[in-house]
């Protein structure tokens, strides 16, 4: 019986190492999904932009804590020719006299707001409307920052009428009280479209501060500036500022 030689054993190799991922590739992985997050915080709320242009916003995050801190809110969406003409030159009288003359910044009032040290208000009728349809309250960088991007696309896609329009129906004119139309009820027991030029500068008096005002009961400040805007709203609409959302009378 002959012997077979014996073929030499391999020597085992050793098991592979598991691919370590470059400090670089992991970084970059982390800047993709990023990038990725961004743009898909940006496409929610282009649709909502876009929705919004023409539906009106069902409610937005600070209505929900009200109406849960209150138990129930009052609000009732009319479209823009449901609202006395004199009450949109009111609130534009009262919140942004220059509407009508910038995109979404009025660079003017912030120049002026940063010499008074940030102690008077600079925000838009536009800016506003990003804020309340599509953010939260309070102060923070983050949510000015996303605000400041968001203003310049709702212009954009938004006619000046939309704005104001959207802004009546989602301002707070009162403790749980939201859009014009409640307000009137909810002040003078009347509707939106019979507001007279005094009931609407009342209205837009309240403003900012619809909790510490009345425009029921009206105090003397709330007097005074409801005379400033009355007649800052016959300006407007004699001076052209009102042009871009209504028709001249």
């Amino acid at each position: 019986m002959v012997d077979t030689p014996k073929k030499p054993r391999k020597k085992a190799e050793p098991a592979p190492e598991p691919d370590l991922i470059a400090p670089e590739t992991r970084g970059r992985r982390v800047k993709r999904w990023i990038l990725r997050g961004l743009a898909g915080i940006a496409a929610f709320y282009g649709i909502l932009i876009l929705l919004f242009s023409f539906l009106p916003p069902p409610i937005n995050l600070y209505q929900l804590s009200e109406s849960w801190r209150l138990g129930g809110i009052s609000k009732d969406w009319v479209n823009w020719d449901e609202i006395a003409p004199v009450m949109g030159r009111s609130v534009v009288a009262a919140e942004d006299a220059n509407f009508c003359l910038h995109w979404g910044f009025d660079m003017a009032a912030i120049r002026a707001a940063a010499e008074q040290g940030g102690s008077r208000g600079a925000s838009t009728l536009t800016q506003q409307v990003a804020k309340n349809v599509f953010l939260w309250q309070g102060r923070s960088w983050l949510r000015k920052a996303i605000e400041a991007g968001l203003t310049p696309v709702v212009e954009l896609v938004w006619s000046k009428q939309r704005i104001l329009e959207v802004y009546l129906n989602v301002a707070e004119f009162d403790e749980g009280v939201f859009g014009v139309q409640a307000a009137a009820q909810h002040y003078f027991g009347v509707d939106a479209r019979d507001l007279s030029a005094l009931q609407a500068a009342r209205l837009a008096a309240v403003l900012p501060d619809p909790k510490g005002r009345s425009a029921s009961k009206p105090s003397s400040f709330v007097k005074r500036r409801t005379g400033a805007i009355m007649s800052g709203a016959e300006t407007i609409l004699a001076d052209g500022r009102a042009d871009c959302f209504q028709d001249r009378e």
